[in-house]
């Protein structure tokens, strides 16, 4: 089965940081563009793992890249992040996640 999360990912004057909405915690950071993309990726799917071996349900991807990027304006709005000094973008990832894995998608 395989899941596609919206990621938000930033770059800021030294590196580029990476989180998925629909799964808290789940974040990352990378020097590079491959590389933060790379680095996400593997963290999803630690993340799916983690929750799997804990006997947490996997929540099921909600979020669009438009609700996403919505989603993480209003994060930096609320907090007073420096919105004009980080360049934005949203796209999906798509991980696959083994049955035994894909029992616990709520």
């Amino acid at each position: 089965m395989k899941l596609k999360y919206a990621v938000v990912y930033e770059q800021t004057p030294n590196n580029y940081g990476a989180y998925v909405p629909d799964l808290p915690g789940c974040i990352s950071t990378g020097a590079s563009w491959r590389e933060i993309q790379d680095n996400i990726r593997e963290a999803v799917e630690f993340h799916i793992e983690g929750l799997h071996e804990n006997g947490d349900p996997v929540p099921e991807p909600r979020m669009s890249i438009s609700e996403a990027m919505e989603f993480h304006s209003g994060v930096l709005s609320e907090h007073g992040g420096p919105a004009s000094q980080l360049e934005t973008t949203v796209a999906m990832v798509e991980v696959e996640v083994t049955p035994s894995r894909a029992a616990g998608v709520r």
